[in-house]
């Protein structure tokens, strides 16, 4: 993709430009006619391409080529050349996609100083295209616990195929890494990878966002689907999309095809479609909010992505993989986690999944020390939740870094404290509650150094050292 193809149905003129920029260095290609043209481009896309407005004995003119070629090859810059040139035509060729537009006859030094820039242009787009691409096959699958195994093991499978993958699972858990794991790691790895975020998308604007927009005033602009052509469109959150986009998405995906929102003509993509959801869309599907056949299109390898509680043996590398990854990415320091730290961070109760765990590791190295090992004390309390399984009770992490006969005795006088002062120092009542005679509640207080002590007149229960009264 690097020479020039010279479309001009004046033999001498195409023959000349194309003999001047062989003098300069460039390979060319030479066309008479649109079907000529046409041929080329689908033998394979030039690095650039030449255009004449007026075609004699052409079933398609300049502006219908410039039209097909940035619908199907949007990155090919197109100069277009004309005899008969005037303002109205220059403005449409540029909001059609032409790069510039030269009449003729025209300057030579003109038109290699515009084939220079446009070449160097389209040289600067498909950079920065690989490294959006390389930047977004970076994300690791890190872990080792034998459910991380059998998520790594289904994604390996898929990225052999080509079939749909619908990954459910809860926010955060990584559905998107997941999905870029099966791009990175398939014959697409070198298209785009693009994101549809469904439920960011205003519902009035989803459609033209997918499928572009054509309008005589801004041109052709290209929607996500046709960004992603030659790769992986992943629709996050694809229970959110509108009832009306669902109907067209199942088109686009039984057709291959689509036409973009004022436009007329039909836009052929390749893609692979990737899905997640957090919610069942068999349930969706029964009340009547996302449509049955569009759900049996997506769902064709269904995998399931573990929360972290179901993996919590990958947590302490996760992290490492996190504290590694801020130190290269943001400079943060490179510190050690303790093993107190560790056992906090594996019974914690993590909500959040895997991104609340990379926040937390994050505001660690920000707010922290510049060096030495994490502390446990150093990462940020957690949050219950309300979805704890019935008949367990959420472990405080500190408590998890004890012994058991330090974290017994530390469990029963703040337990002890929490009932006394809950029934306002009343030690008849506590006894009452926790179902233990009065005479054993004191002698357990006494040996746990927890007394009561009257403050800003109510009784409240202290440990020992910190009281300034006891309570005979």
């Amino acid at each position: 993709m690097g020479d020039i193809l010279i479309v001009d149905d004046e033999r001498d003129i195409r023959e000349l430009i194309s003999d001047i920029l062989k003098d300069e260095g460039f390979e060319t290609r030479l066309a008479g006619n649109s079907e000529e043209a046409m041929a080329e481009m689908n033998k394979e896309p030039p690095g650039l391409m030449i255009l004449d407005i007026w075609l004699k004995d052409s079933r398609m003119d300049g502006i219908d080529i410039l039209k097909a070629v940035k619908r199907d090859n949007p990155e090919v810059p197109i100069i277009i050349i004309s005899g008969h040139g005037n303002i109205e035509i220059a403005v449409a060729a540029i909001k059609q996609g032409a790069y510039d537009f030269i009449e003729k006859p025209f300057n030579i030094d003109q038109l290699m100083v515009v084939i220079t820039r446009a070449m160097e242009t389209s040289r600067l787009r498909r950079e920065n295209t690989e490294l959006r691409r390389k930047d977004v096959t970076t994300a690791d699958m890190i872990g080792s616990s034998p459910s991380f195994r059998t998520l790594k093991s289904q994604l390996d499978k898929v990225t052999k195929s080509n079939g749909r993958v619908m990954l459910t699972g809860p926010s955060g858990a990584g559905k998107e890494i997941a999905a870029r794991y099966i791009h990175a790691n398939s014959e697409k790895a070198e298209g785009p990878f693009v994101t549809v975020n469904s439920a960011s998308i205003e519902p009035e604007r989803m459609e033209e966002v997918l499928f572009g927009r054509e309008s005589t005033g801004r041109g052709i602009e290209p929607g996500l689907l046709e960004q992603a052509h030659g790769g992986v469109i992943f629709f996050d959150e694809i229970a959110d999309m509108p009832s009306g986009t669902q109907s067209k998405i199942l088109r686009v995906l039984t057709e291959q095809q689509f036409q973009r929102v004022g436009g007329a003509d039909m836009v052929r993509v390749d893609l692979r479609v990737i899905s997640s959801t957090t919610r069942n869309l068999e349930a969706e599907v029964d009340v009547g909010n996302f449509r049955q056949e569009l759900f049996h299109r997506l769902n064709v390898v269904p995998i399931d992505v573990p929360s972290l509680s179901e993996r919590r043996e990958d947590v302490p590398e996760l992290a490492v993989h996190f504290i590694e990854a801020f130190n290269k990415n943001q400079g943060l320091p490179l510190r050690t986690l303790s093993e107190e730290a560790v056992a906090m961070l594996q019974t914690m109760n993590w909500p959040g999944n895997v991104r609340q765990l990379k926040n937390v590791i994050e505001r660690v190295l920000i707010l922290g020390s510049d060096k030495g090992e994490i502390a446990a004390a150093e990462i940020p309390g957690e949050t219950q939740s309300d979805e704890a399984e019935e008949g367990r009770v959420v472990l405080s992490g500190s408590l998890a870094t004890l012994p058991l006969r330090e974290a017994r005795e530390l469990f029963e006088r703040e337990y002890l404290l929490t009932q006394i002062n809950r029934f306002g120092g009343n030690i008849s009542r506590t006894a009452g509650f926790v179902g233990m005679e009065r005479s054993a509640l004191h002698r357990k207080l006494k040996s746990l150094n927890v007394v009561t002590s009257s403050r800003s007149g109510a009784r409240v229960a202290t440990v020992a050292e910190e009281s300034a009264e006891e309570d005979a």
